[in-house]
């Protein structure tokens, strides 16, 4: 089966967007699916990219062009909006339009993320096209990417009480800004937590900790991508600190992204911004504000949440019924979880499940799943929340299209049950396929799409696929190799690799899959001599014929031996 693998998009998540991407890309099962990278511009075109730019660190290396860069900055396409009916380079990829679709792939694997991307615009283009797709359908994708929408909806399911406020752009006005910062800290109290409605991988969240107006001020502008810019701060700079001004605004993961409306003219790339700014504050202006063409109407404005935060994955069985995964405790090593600390190596991390009592955990569990079956989602999403010291659950931010790098914490949760990335990849494809069935468009060709790749999967199965051992030693260096050559291998389709760890004890131990999902070696050691926990059994057992069908037999039990050659290695 040809699997479209798209990725990138108008959103400010476009380089996470490209990390799962390329894990689709590198982890799918190539004995059963061949994948097709379609790089989605910031214009909304379908690009057949060329494979070997797979590899490109970050889509500005490849996209646009290098030599199309000025005044070099580093921007993206819609820095230079002429190109929007100019071909792309050959060797970038080919263009292709919805009509072809068909032509090149015959499903599409979503793996873009915010607004266009995870709100059921790209679903509807795809149904239209009798594309099948990955990830829930239009109603989940609709709900999945409005926060302000999802908090009332959860409180249907779950009865949860929590405090907010949505504050519209209209009602931001400069002289009012410290009456409504008193009124906010006297109905939700300090910390208020700040949020873009429509974004994900925590851009346009802040965290106001403390007493000052200047910081709510700056958090609001953050969460509306605005910018107030003093005249008296901006001549400050000299030529070398207004580059830096200007290349940091273009940037997506700490700036507002171009274009920007300045005085109700928009500017496209900073080489023309900084112009602009010197010539406004020469008129005698005082302020510049500066504002995101893409902005938020409307900011979410809650009440600040302690306890124990955690995300749990939530995915189905073939009838259609939830499961809810082991839920994931966030242990954070800063203040504001914001993207950087989302995505920077150490900033958090992540321990399997919460630690809190069993019937806790459950409890999580349960909350997940309705929450997922009420909202209207399938196939998979990832919920966050937080457990309080008085035992509520507080729940927010469902993900229809979790973070895809094989680290996320979706397939650590699915490795948990025995599925590896490839295995889980496989479901999502397997499982979306089922549920665009169940919408009643294009049924019989979906159903033969789905009995086809079902005959393949069992085929797999039934091959005694020669194994290849992984023997690596307890520093996280090897660990990290062992983890990419396992995941290789898996996806490859036509071995099956066994990881073995030499322990600092000298025993070598044959791992399980979850064991080839943690953060650190030491972890991995530690579990070694853990008895595994219930919860972890138990969420096991309920998924047993799930995993069996994707993963064939499974085992949870560590093999420890006295040498290597008691393993016997054939490979």
């Amino acid at each position: 089966m040809r699997i479209g693998i798209f990725f990138g998009g108008p959103s400010r998540e476009r380089e996470i967007s490209f990390a799962g991407g390329k894990t689709a890309f590198e982890y799918l099962d190539k004995s059963l699916f061949e994948p097709v990278p379609v790089f989605v511009d910031s214009f909304g075109r379908f690009i057949l990219l060329e494979k070997q730019l797979m590899y490109s660190s970050e889509i500005r290396e490849f996209y646009p062009a290098k030599n199309i860069q000025k005044a070099g900055f580093k921007t993206y396409i819609e820095s230079y909006p002429e190109l929007a009916s100019e071909p792309v380079d050959n060797e970038t990829g080919t263009l292709i339009t919805p009509e072809q679709f068909k032509d090149y792939f015959d499903f599409a694997f979503l793996a873009m993320h915010g607004p266009d991307c995870e709100d059921g615009a790209i679903q509807g283009l795809l149904e239209w096209y009798k594309i099948p797709y990955s990830g829930p359908g239009l109603m989940g994708s609709a709900v999945g990417i409005d926060k302000i929408l999802q908090n009332d909806m959860i409180a249907l399911v779950n009865g949860q009480e929590k405090k907010s406020w949505t504050l519209t752009y209209k009602n931001w006005v400069p002289e009012e800004y410290a009456l409504l910062f008193q009124v906010l800290k006297k109905h939700l109290g300090l910390p208020l937590v700040i949020k873009a409605p429509h974004q994900g991988s925590s851009i346009g969240v802040a965290i106001v900790k403390d007493d000052s107006l200047e910081a709510f001020i700056s958090a609001v502008n953050q969460c509306f991508f605005r910018i107030e810019l003093e005249a008296e701060t901006w001549k400050s700079l000299d030529t070398a600190e207004k580059q830096a001004w200007g290349q940091k605004v273009a940037n997506l993961d700490e700036g507002i992204g171009f274009p920007v409306v300045l005085s109700g003219k928009t500017i496209y790339h900073p080489a023309d911004l900084l112009p602009e700014l010197d010539n406004h504050f020469v008129a005698g202006h005082t302020i510049a504000v500066l504002s995101s063409s893409n902005s938020e109407d409307q900011v979410l404005v809650e009440e600040f949440t302690t306890g124990q935060e955690f995300s749990c994955g939530c995915i189905q069985f073939d009838d259609g019924k939830p499961l809810a995964l082991p839920p994931s405790e966030v242990i954070k090593m800063v203040q504001v979880f914001d993207f950087n600390a989302k995505y920077k190596p150490g900033a958090s991390r992540k321990r399997i499940p919460v630690d809190t009592s069993l019937e806790n955990n459950q409890a999580i569990q349960k909350v997940i799943a309705e929450v997922f079956e009420q909202l209207g989602i399938n196939v998979c999403v990832r919920i966050d929340g937080f457990l309080t010291e008085e035992g509520r659950i507080i729940l927010h931010d469902p993900n229809t299209i979790p973070g895809m790098s094989p680290t996320s914490f979706i397939f650590k949760q699915m490795a948990e049950i025995g599925l590896n990335v490839t295995h889980a990849l496989t479901y999502l494809v397997r499982q979306s396929i089922r549920e665009r069935i169940r919408s009643g468009k294009n049924t019989w060709a979906l159903r033969t799409l789905l009995d086809e790749l079902d005959q393949r999967i069992n085929a797999n199965n039934a091959i005694a696929k020669p194994v290849e051992y992984i023997v690596f030693g307890a520093t996280d260096e090897e660990y990290i190799d062992a983890r990419l050559r396992y995941g290789r291998l898996n996806a490859e389709g036509k071995i099956q690799p066994v990881p073995v760890l030499k322990g600092r004890d000298g025993q070598f131990y044959k791992l399980t899959n979850p064991l080839m999902f943690k953060e650190y070696v030491a972890d991995v050691e530690v579990l070694l001599s853990s008895e595994r926990h219930p919860l972890l059994t138990e969420t096991s057992e309920k998924a047993d014929k799930l995993t069996r069908f994707y993963a064939g037999n499974v085992s949870f039990n560590v093999t420890a031996y006295s040498d290597l050659a008691a393993l016997q290695v054939t490979a």
